[in-house]
């Protein structure tokens, strides 16, 4: 009888198996083509938009290159960011990225090997000649210095506002749960992006930030722009260039709007 039950149980559990849909292949956009800036709009403070200051943004050898060779021996807060073209508001982003060379002259400290991943952020030309940020909420990516411990995939919120464990997080940047990177090694960034709802860092397999509840509002923006306060439910996604040369040989997206 225990043997009969056995096979039975093998039986039952095979057809399960075959009953059960096949995942389908994931569709993943190249956002970044590999040979041009196809698709990207460039905006750097103090410039107008589609002005591309000094080659800021280039590609070389199939990878997406931000320097500073132009800017000589001041910064100068021209922070730039190299926007999509098109808005997106569910989906899965996956940013391939490193930190190389030295840091701009007149760059600020905090921005050494800095840079993000602007999500739901307004389009290039609605911002002002002189706003440095758009309005949007960044996926930070930081590295280290060798020495001592920083974490990467942090959350800020330029103009907008998060809810973390479940409470309105009222400062500027929140701190994940992810390790140091340091070196120029690359690094690979996931953000899983649910609307306003809820949105999720994912690096080397672990969630390392969650946060709930996008809307605009809070301020820290400069100069001040006024904004519609409400849900931030979609929007461009955004590159920065913060005075740190940095790479990004892959930057991909994976459509989960609801379908029609």
């Amino acid at each position: 009888m225990k043997n009969i039950l056995v096979i039975i149980t093998l039986i039952t559990l095979g057809l399960s198996a075959c009953n059960r849909p096949v995942p389908q292949n994931e569709e993943w956009i190249q956002l970044f083509n590999g040979k041009d800036l196809t698709g990207w709009t460039v905006k750097i403070t103090g410039y107008p938009s589609g002005e591309n200051f000094g080659n800021t943004f280039y590609v070389e050898d199939s990878i997406l290159k931000v320097k500073y060779d132009a800017y000589g021996d001041d910064f100068a807060g021209r922070f730039g960011h190299l926007y999509t073209n098109k808005s997106y508001s569910h989906y899965k982003l996956r940013v391939e990225y490193r930190f190389v060379g030295e840091q701009a002259k007149g760059g600020p400290g905090w921005a050494y090997r800095n840079s993000g991943a602007m999500l739901h952020a307004q389009a290039p030309e609605t911002l002002s000649l002189e706003q440095d940020f758009p309005v949007s909420v960044e996926a930070q990516m930081l590295g280290g210095d060798g020495i001592n411990e920083r974490k990467t995939g942090n959350v800020c919120t330029p103009g907008t506002e998060v809810h973390i464990n479940g409470e309105l997080y009222e400062g500027h940047c929140y701190e994940s749960t992810s390790k140091t990177y340091h070196g120029d090694r690359w690094t690979t960034l996931e953000m899983i992006v649910l609307g306003d709802s809820i949105v999720h860092h994912v690096m080397d397999g672990d969630t390392i930030m969650t946060y709930t509840k996008l809307t605009v509002g809070g301020g820290k923006l400069s100069p001040q722009q006024p904004v519609i306060d409400g849900p931030l439910t979609e929007g461009r996604i955004a590159l920065q260039s913060e005075s740190h040369p940095v790479e990004f040989r892959k930057v991909e997206l994976l459509d989960l709007s609801p379908k029609k």
